[in-house]
């Protein structure tokens, strides 16, 4: 104890102590809290929700933009069901809008026009629901890439990537349906080339077609069938969907970057409350005002201005939202000779492909990639740290390979546009984008990986010889050297923790008693496959390397000290010179060691 203070006996010690009775329960909350545990149990598990971790970085908002736009389409939904009439039925308008009075309609497209214009708020309504689902469509997709170009997919996250995608596709699905509600000119004409695309399936077209539309185009059963698909079931399968991916997220813990402290066992960032649960409210209501504020400002689907379906009429450049783009694309590009005549039967393969077998064909492939990469590399870990995308060249050259191919299927759908605002031959633009589909994503592959490699070396030089600081000093001999400044530890461990992949050896066919082994030709087929993906890698640094860099720099920082009469931490112990020999400890010593064993 301090000589300037003074000592206090125990009774003065504790004269300032509350000695009033303690509050009786924890209020009205508190309350119904202990009533709704004592009879459901939830306490335990909410507790643990509260404490859940979740690590902190901007790509993961991608996930959280799909779930908030969910939510403003479940609510502005709702809102939209109380006036909307799902029916076919003819009726005559008269609401307020003078351009469409006295001309006959279907009692949907009335329905939407009353609540355009009758209705107190209920343009905006509709503007933020399909805004609303545009977005939820973009935050899908990019959440997906993200997962996808980091390797979030693998195990055990491979059902949830499986989940992700079928979300995707039901959500293309639920927004078609959606967009085709109204019944107007424009939606008319989706529902006309939809039932077209039915048609072209073989042998089952017609029978296909007849089932949903109820008889022949366009009926009076489609407009009820698409509300409830499009209300009730789509809905409850997202939600369950989304549902179920959510939990999945919690019981395998949240994925997060490499850094230090970061392991394969634990999570590091912010518990859910209070941290994370007041970011992800703000967040909500960010995306909220912001589609809100889109949805004011700029008109979307205008269907007042296109007027009631008429099967006789098409609007003219007409074409699907965005997200139907890629399949509109590839129905342009394919060519006609695809479709034929066999047996007095026509076999129209040139829509088909396009319209029908494309997005179920490019699902399945996006969602057998996980067990295909798992078998490849024989890789059957558990992986929490993600993979920064240059650490993985093939798997993320062949991810912009696809997307270069998605983009040239989307362009393709504007073709016609294109043709008429640039003065073109529509001809000449269909032929350049069907020589793209086949030519870019294998140049987009190569150019990928190029850049994704020399990313890794120019990693690897930084953590060998550090930042460039454009100091030069010149030595006794009249070497001229420039000072490098070495990472700090955080930054370091981010270039050096992944792990390098080596390519398969091809084991021998046969056993020692000269009998042919079991699958032997899928062995085969896996070590190629293996050298594809491996065969083309940098080397992660490795601890031996960075001390040997380490002293080989000291060593020449010390002698250019002497001969310049500083000190060497000046210099920040690396010096790096084009005078100098590539070593095993070079950014490319190991490859020029790998070509001398060749």
């Amino acid at each position: 104890m301090s000589t300037e203070t003074p000592a206090r006996s125990a009774d003065a010690l504790r004269k300032d102590d509350d000695t009033s009775a303690p509050a009786k329960g924890a209020g009205a909350v508190g309350a119904v809290a202990s009533w709704v545990d004592e009879r459901t149990g939830t306490a335990k598990g909410f507790r643990y929700l509260m404490r859940k971790v979740f690590p902190d970085h901007w790509s993961f908002m991608l996930g959280e933009i799909a779930m908030y736009s969910l939510v403003i389409l479940l609510l502005t939904g709702t809102f939209l069901t109380f006036w909307f009439v799902p029916s076919a039925g003819h009726t005559i308008y008269d609401g307020s809008y003078e351009p469409l009075k006295g001309i006959a309609m279907s009692e949907a497209y009335a329905s939407t026009v009353d609540i355009s214009f009758d209705v107190r708020g209920g343009l905006i309504i509709r503007q933020i629901h399909h805004w609303a689902a545009l977005l939820f469509i973009v935050a899908i997709m990019l959440h997906m890439f993200r997962v996808f170009f980091t390797g979030a997919f693998r195990k055990p996250r491979e059902i949830n990537w499986i989940i992700g995608l079928t979300l995707l596709m039901l959500a293309l699905v639920e927004g078609f349906a959606g967009y085709s509600l109204p019944d107007d000119l424009l939606s008319g004409t989706g529902l006309r080339a939809a039932e077209g695309f039915m048609l072209s399936i073989p042998v089952l077209g017609s029978y296909i077609s007849y089932m949903v539309f109820g008889g022949g185009f366009p009926g009076e059963a489609i407009i009820p069938r698409l509300f409830t698909v499009h209300v009730l079931l789509l809905p409850a399968i997202i939600v369950g969907l989304f549902t179920a991916h959510i939990i999945l997220v919690m019981v395998h813990k949240h994925t997060q970057y490499p850094g230090p402290g970061r392991t394969e066992k634990n999570v590091v960032g912010f518990p859910m409350m209070p941290v994370y649960i007041a970011k992800a409210g703000g967040f909500f209501f960010i995306v909220f005002g912001i589609t809100a504020l889109i949805a004011g400002l700029v008109t979307i689907n205008p269907i007042w201005a296109y007027g009631p379906y008429e099967p006789t009429m098409v609007t003219a450049g007409a074409q699907p939202d965005w997200y139907m783009g890629f399949a509109d694309g590839a129905l342009r590009l394919l060519p006609g000779f695809l479709e034929f005549s066999i047996f007095g039967t026509t076999w129209s393969f040139n829509i088909f492909l396009g319209a029908i077998a494309l997005i179920p064909v490019l699902f399945t492939i996006a969602g057998a990639y996980p067990f295909l990469e798992a078998w490849i590399t024989g890789d059957k870990r558990e992986h929490h740290i993600l993979d920064r995308p240059r650490n993985a060249p093939t798997r993320t050259a062949l991810g912009m390979a696809a997307i270069s191919f998605y983009a040239v299927l989307f362009l393709a759908a504007g073709n016609d546009i294109m043709a008429i605002k640039l003065h073109l031959s529509i001809n000449d633009i269909t032929n350049i984008l069907r020589l793209s589909a086949v030519i870019l994503p294998p140049l987009v592959f190569w150019v990928t990986k190029r850049l994704c490699l020399s990313l890794q070396r120019r990693d690897r030089d930084l953590v060998l010889h550090g930042r460039e600081t454009g100091r030069i000093v010149r030595t006794a001999d009249g070497r001229f050297f420039e000072a490098h400044e070495p990472l700090d530890a955080h930054t370091r461990w981010r270039l050096v923790a992944f792990e390098s992949n080596r390519p398969l050896e091809l084991p021998e066919g046969s056993d020692g008693n000269g009998v042919r082994r079991m699958g032997a030709a899928k062995q085969r087929l896996r070590t190629r496959l293996s050298g594809f993906w491996f065969n083309d890698r940098i080397e992660a640094v490795t601890p031996a390397e960075l001390a040997a860099a380490h002293h080989h720099g000291e060593h020449e920082a010390l002698e250019a000290a002497a001969v310049e009469d500083s000190h060497p931490q000046e210099f920040g112990g690396h010096l790096h010179g084009g005078a100098e020999e590539i070593g095993t400890s070079h950014a490319y010593g190991h490859l020029e060691e790998e070509k001398s064993d060749r």
